[in-house]
C-alpha cells in the first residue's frame, strides 16, 4: 500500500470523531441497508508460525469465500484453497508450510445445509491437498472436490492444532451418543495432515472437553456423569489421569481450566471467595491455586487469551476484556511495538498478533473501533511502517457511524446495570430509542466495537441502549446469579429501568421507545410490551421464546442438550414442576391479550433452538386482539439469519416498521 493512501486511511480513522461533530449533514444521509449486512470481504487473517506468510479468507469474484496466502517478503497473494460450490468456513496453520480448513455454504440458509463442515489439509502454495474429515452427509449432497483421500467420517470435528515442534498433526473429536442420540462424551484423536495416520487417546470417563499442552499432549479433560463434573489431569511422570477438582454440573462453581502456558504451567479461572473471576496459575505439584492472581480486572470477570512465544518458552502478553478489549504485554519489546502502532492509529483498538514461533520482522494488526469495522494491517518493527492488507467491511464509512459508550444505571433494588449506549450523529436529547436486548440470556451481550445492527439503527436516527441485565455474565457472580429464575421478573425490570434511566437523562423521548431483540431478547421484547406498555410503544421480536414450557420438551426440533434440560434449566430458568405456576405466568403466549402495541414477529422455519411453534402459537393468539401485528417467516433460516439477503430483507422491514411506529 502506498504511503499517501495509508496516510488518508489513518487520517480518516484518527479524525472520525472530530468529523462527526463538524458535519451534521451526515446525520441526514442514510447509508444503504445492504452495506451493513454483507458478509466480510476479508476475515480470519492470521500469520504463519514463522511469521513469513499470511493466511486469510477472502470473498472472490466467483462469489465464494476462499483461502488465500500472502508472502510477506514479496506481498504476493494467491488463492490456495477453495471450491466452486462451497465456501471456506475457517482455517488454521498447522505449521509454517501447512494449513487445514473446513467448509460452509454462505449461499444457503440453515435449512438447506446438507453436509458436515469436513476438514481439508493443504500446503501454503496450494499443493498436497488431502481430505481429513468427510464432508458428505446425505446421499443427495454435492461433493466439493475430487479429493478422495478421506480419513475420518463427517461426525468428527476439528479441535485444535498440535503446535509441538515439527508437528504435522491436528486434534479432532468424535462424539459418543447415548440411547436418545444426545452427545454424552467426546473421543479425542490426533490426525497427521500429511499421512492421514490417526491416534486415539484414552479417556477416564465421559469426557466432553479437552486441553492440549504445547508439547502436543492431552493433559486436561473434563468429564460429566449424573450431574457431577470432574476435572482430570494426566500426570506426564506417571502417565495416569487424576481428579484435581469436582463440582455439580451448572452449580455455579467457577474453577475452570483456562489454558497451558508455553512453559507448561496450567492457568485456571476462579473467584477465590470473591465476586469476580480472575486468572490464576495452578500449581500441579501442590494441586492448589497460587494465592496471587495473574490478572484480576476491576469490575469484571476475566475473559481473554494468553499470547505465547514458543521460541522464548514464555507468555509475552495477556489479552482481556473490560468494557472493551485490551492487551497487557509482559514483554518489554512488545510494549514498545504496541506504543508505536497506537501512535500511528490513535483512534482504534489495535490488537497485535505475533507469530507462534516468536517475534519476527513484522506483526499483524487488527484495528477497529465503535465506528470502524476491522482493518487488517502489517507493521514492520524495524521501519515502523504500516501497510494495509484489507478491510472487513470496505463499504462502511467511519465518518458516518455513531459513537458508543458504556454507561451504568441502578435497578430498583440498587443493583448496578452496565449498558452500552449509542447515539446517532447530531442527536443527544429527546431521541427515538431502541432498547436492544441480547440473547442467551446467560452470556455477555456486547463489547465496545462496531456492530452492524446497532450502527444500522443509529444511522436511521435512533439511540440504542443495550443493557447487561442481571443474569448476564462477565460482571461477577452476584450479577450472574441474580438472574436465576428471573425470566420476566427482575431481569425484565432491569430492562425497563434502563428505559426509565434514558428518559430521566433526557436522552429518550418517552413517547418513542421500542424494545427489540432475538432469542431471549425476543422473549424480553414481548414481556416488555405486556408488562410495561407505558414505556414501550412497539416491539421487534425475532426467533424469540414465547412459551416457557415448550423449552422443556425434548424432541428432534429442540437442540437443547439433555444435561442443560435436566440440570441447568431447573436451577437457572425454573423447575418445570416446582415453578410451574411462575413459568406459565411469565410466558408471553399467556399474556398475548395484554399486548396492544405494534409488534413485528420474525421466525425461521428450521430453527431448532427456538422452534417456530413459539412464534406461530403466539401469533395466533395476539392477532385476535391486536390488529398491528406483522409476521415474517423465512422458510430455510434457523436461529438467526445466515444469508445476507435475509438480513437485508429483515432489517429493511424493521426500518419501515419503526418509522411507522416511532418515527418522525
Amino acid at each position: 500500500m502506498n504511503s499517501s493512501l495509508l496516510k488518508r486511511l489513518v487520517y480518516s480513522i484518527s479524525f472520525s470523531a472530530t468529523m462527526l461533530a463538524l458535519t451534521p449533514s451526515f446525520a441526514q444521509e442514510k447509508p444503504p441497508v445492504e452495506i451493513f449486512f454483507q458478509n466480510a470481504s476479508i476475515n480470519q487473517v492470521t500469520m504463519s508460525p514463522d511469521g513469513k506468510t499470511l493466511g486469510m479468507l477472502v470473498a472472490t469474484k466467483i462469489g465464494r469465500v476462499q483461502l488465500a496466502t500472502m508472502d510477506l517478503a514479496t506481498k504476493q497473494a494467491r488463492v490456495v484453497g477453495g471450491f466452486a460450490n462451497a465456501d471456506i468456513g475457517e482455517f488454521h496453520w498447522v505449521n509454517s508450510d501447512r494449513l487445514v480448513f473446513s467448509t460452509s455454504d454462505k449461499q444457503k440458509a440453515q435449512g438447506e445445509q446438507r453436509y458436515f463442515p469436513g476438514l481439508f489439509a493443504i500446503n501454503k502454495d496450494g499443493s498436497d491437498a488431502r481430505t481429513l474429515i468427510e464432508r458428505i452427509w446425505f446421499p443427495d449432497s454435492t461433493a466439493v472436490s475430487s479429493i478422495k483421500t478421506k480419513t475420518l467420517s463427517g461426525f468428527h470435528s476439528f479441535l485444535e492444532v498440535d503446535d509441538s515442534p515439527g508437528s504435522e498433526s491436528v486434534f479432532v473429536t468424535e462424539p459418543v451418543f447415548n440411547a436418545v442420540y444426545d452427545i454424552e462424551a467426546q473421543k479425542l484423536k490426533r490426525v497427521n495432515t500429511k499421512t492421514g495416520e490417526v491416534e486415539t487417546f484414552s479417556r477416564p470417563g465421559k469426557s466432553y472437553t479437552w486441553m492440549i499442552d504445547h508439547h502436543g499432549q492431552p493433559r486436561i479433560t473434563v468429564t460429566q456423569d449424573a450431574g457431577i463434573e470432574q476435572i482430570w489431569y494426566r500426570d506426564p511422570k506417571l502417565n495416569q489421569w487424576k481428579v484435581i477438582a469436582e463440582s455439580k454440573f451448572f452449580g455455579g462453581d467457577n474453577f475452570e481450566p483456562f489454558d497451558f502456558g508455553v512453559d507448561g504451567s496450567l492457568y485456571v479461572l476462579d473467584r477465590q471467595n470473591t465476586d469476580k473471576t480472575a486468572l490464576y496459575r495452578f500449581d500441579l505439584e501442590k494441586n492448589a491455586i497460587d494465592p496471587t492472581p495473574v490478572v484480576a480486572i476491576d469490575g469484571y470477570d476475566f475473559s481473554g487469551s494468553l499470547i505465547g512465544d514458543l521460541a522464548k518458552g514464555k507468555i509475552t502478553g495477556i489479552r482481556y476484556q473490560n468494557d472493551a478489549y485490551t492487551t497487557l504485554w509482559l514483554d518489554p519489546q512488545m510494549k514498545k511495538v504496541q506504543a508505536a502502532v497506537d501512535a500511528l492509529l490513535p483512534a482504534t483498538i489495535n490488537q497485535i498478533s505475533i507469530p507462534r514461533l516468536g517475534l519476527a520482522k513484522t506483526v499483524l494488526v487488527r484495528a477497529y473501533s465503535d465506528v470502524q469495522p476491522s482493518l487488517y494491517l502489517i507493521f514492520n518493527i524495524e521501519t515502523n511502517q504500516l501497510e494495509l492488507i484489507g478491510s472487513a467491511m470496505p463499504a462502511i464509512d467511519a465518518t458516518k457511524m455513531a459513537m458508543q459508550d458504556m454507561i451504568r444505571y441502578k435497578a430498583k433494588d440498587g443493583l448496578e446495570i452496565p449498558a452500552y449506549l449509542t447515539l446517532p450523529q447530531g442527536g443527544k436529547k429527546n431521541l427515538p430509542m431502541i432498547v436492544l436486548v441480547h440473547g442467551g440470556p446467560y452470556v455477555r451481550g456486547a463489547s465496545w466495537g462496531w456492530d452492524a445492527q446497532v450502527q444500522f439503527l443509529a444511522s436511521r436516527g435512533y439511540a440504542v441502549l443495550q443493557p447487561e441485565f442481571r443474569g448476564s455474565t462477565g460482571f461477577g457472580f452476584k450479577h450472574f446469579q441474580a438472574g436465576w429464575k428471573q425470566w420476566g421478573l427482575a431481569m425484565q425490570e432491569d430492562i425497563a429501568d434502563g428505559a426509565r434511566w434514558a428518559i430521566a437523562q433526557g436522552i429518550a423521548d418517552p413517547k418513542r421507545i421500542c424494545i427489540a431483540g432475538a432469542s431471549y431478547g425476543g422473549y424480553a421484547t414481548l414481556m416488555g410490551l405486556a408488562k410495561n406498555p407505558e414505556l414501550f410503544q412497539c416491539g421487534v421480536n425475532w426467533v424469540g421464546v414465547t412459551d416457557m414450557n415448550l423449552m422443556y420438551q425434548s424432541n428432534w426440533t429442540n437442540d437443547s442438550s439433555e444435561l442443560w434440560q435436566k440440570y441447568g434449566m431447573p436451577m437457572m430458568v425454573g423447575d418445570p414442576v416446582a415453578d410451574a405456576k411462575q413459568l406459565t405466568e411469565t410466558s408471553p403466549v399467556e399474556l398475548a391479550d395484554k399486548i396492544k402495541q405494534p409488534v413485528l414477529l420474525a421466525y425461521g422455519a428450521v430453527d431448532r433452538r427456538v422452534p417456530i411453534e413459539h412464534g406461530r402459537s403466539f401469533h395466533a393468539k395476539v392477532k385476535k386482539t391486536n390488529p398491528n401485528v406483522e409476521w415474517i417467516q423465512y422458510n430455510e433460516e434457523g436461529h438467526g439469519w445466515a444469508l445476507p439477503q435475509t438480513r437485508v430483507d429483515f432489517w429493511t422491514k424493521v426500518e419501515k416498521f419503526l418509522e411507522k411506529s416511532i418515527g418522525k
